[in-house]
């Protein structure tokens, strides 16, 4: 059954245009032998009519009115009117690559940002707010093959959905583009939307620990790693600095039943570094917002982020991004997740130990290659929060035991090293937290549930 656009409600003039606009396109004069697109260097391309054809070379007038003379094999062909803002660009008279850019040039002038190419859903990144993720959207889509439907990632999901659950078949679907392109999101959208199609349900005779049911976990744990995993890029306001497979796995009947994630290639120098016009992880910024008071106190930091090396080398806000509004939640997300305050605030001293990690300070000794410490104030209290001796992180640091053969020497440190040391050990302790979180993650995830497919993101 084709969905009625009145069931998607303000979502409507995103996603599909109405018939009125389809007749008006329609009827528009069109001669398929004049009209083309021609090479731009600003625009990529540009439409043109032909003139005059003369040994393999044409003139042409573009819509702004110049006369241009090109080579024959330089020119693609224009699709007609009716084809204006199509759905499927597979379906195109002439597809080419002229002709897919304005097509979706002229979808996205509409804010329509999903476009299907054939098997592919094709986004295009609005950088603001639509209306096209709401419940009564959802609703629409479920249960509608994608020829009853206008392009969506809600489609998507629900084919391999209903694929999964027809053919007894593991489905997977790759969410892929470059930074900005809205990856994050749109996999936060495919989880919406088999979390509402899909949820578990009540369970008669079992015993929740956690806050949330299966389907918030699931949900909530994309604000968790987002918060210790995502930062701001020079593209990307909310960019994934790691890269994630998500397994959602559902029962007999086609009930939520588990997930787990499993996480790679954590970009770990951002935790030291950040070029100019980025920012390190969003925790940190979110940890400093003064959101939560408690926590300057237990984790015996400021409010400023230029008070702190690590998380300044680059910029400290981010336009319409509220940090101490996302520290909370952050924290609500642990607690959906089952966290128990040691865990959760175990997470956060780590987090703080790193900033007084790059507060550190050597020299060195006079006549002497060997560095010391220039003060012990950040050692102390990064050693507090990591719940080690301050000395003992300070011999670690200037004199280090190294294996030589069988045995093991101490080695001494010029301040150079000892920096690196730092950085390194940075680096290390925020992947091992990550990791623990990622796992912390999964057993709240693991229902111990019996499955039999699963769909992978």
């Amino acid at each position: 059954m084709i969905v009625d656009v009145s069931d998607l409600g303000e979502a409507a003039p995103f996603l599909r245009k109405s018939e009125k606009e389809i007749m008006k396109m329609q009827t528009l004069p069109f001669d398929g032998k004049k009209k083309c697109w021609i090479p731009d260097e600003k625009e990529s391309y540009t439409a043109a009519e032909i003139k005059e054809i003369n040994n393999g070379k044409l003139t042409v007038e573009t819509v702004d009115g110049r006369m241009v003379t090109v080579k024959e094999d330089d020119i693609q062909q224009m699709n007609p009117p009716k084809f204006d803002m199509i759905e499927d660009m597979a379906m195109l008279t002439h597809l080419n690559e002229a002709s897919v850019l304005h097509n979706l040039r002229r979808r996205y002038a509409n804010w329509m940002i999903y476009t299907y190419s054939g098997l592919f859903c094709v986004t295009v990144n609005p950088y603001k707010w639509l209306p096209v993720y709401k419940t009564e959207v959802i609703a629409a889509y479920k249960g509608k093959r994608r020829t009853e439907a206008p392009p969506h990632i809600f489609s998507i999901a629900d084919n391999a959905y209903n694929d999964m659950l027809r053919n007894r078949e593991n489905q997977a679907m790759l969410i892929t583009g470059e930074s900005g392109a809205g990856k994050t999101v749109n996999t936060k959208r495919v989880i919406q939307y088999f979390a509402t199609v899909a949820a578990l349900g009540e369970i008669t005779g079992k015993k929740h620990v956690s806050k949330g049911t299966l389907e918030d976990q699931i949900i909530q744990a994309n604000p968790a790693l987002e918060a210790f995993g995502n930062a701001k890029t020079l593209r990307n306001d909310n960019s994934s600095r790691f890269g994630k497979f998500i397994r959602i796995h559902f029962g007999p009947s086609g009930k939520l039943s588990s997930a787990d994630i499993e996480i790679y290639l954590l970009e770990k120098s951002r935790v030291i570094f950040q070029q100019s016009g980025e920012r390190d992880y969003h925790i940190f910024y979110q940890i400093l917002s003064g959101k939560k008071e408690e926590l300057h106190e237990m984790l015996l930091v400021s409010t400023n982020p230029y008070d702190y090396h690590f998380c300044s080398q680059g910029v400290v806000t981010v336009d319409n991004l509220d940090d101490g509004e996302e520290l909370m939640a952050t924290d609500k997300a642990m607690d959906i997740l089952g966290f128990s305050p040691d865990e959760k605030y175990g997470a956060y001293k780590m987090t703080g130990a790193i900033m007084h990690f790059g507060n550190m300070k050597f020299k060195q000794k006079p006549r002497e290659e060997q560095a010391e410490t220039d003060g012990t104030e950040n050692t102390d209290k990064a050693a507090y929060l990591m719940g080690i001796s301050s000395a003992d992180l300070i011999k670690g640091l200037l004199h280090p035991r190294v294996k030589v053969g069988n045995e093991y020497v101490t080695k001494g440190q010029s301040v150079e090293q000892v920096v690196y040391a730092v950085g390194a050990l940075s680096k290390a302790v925020y992947d091992r937290m990550f990791k623990w979180l990622v796992t912390r993650i999964n057993r709240t995830l693991d229902t111990k549930l019996s499955s039999l497919e699963s769909i992978i993101n």
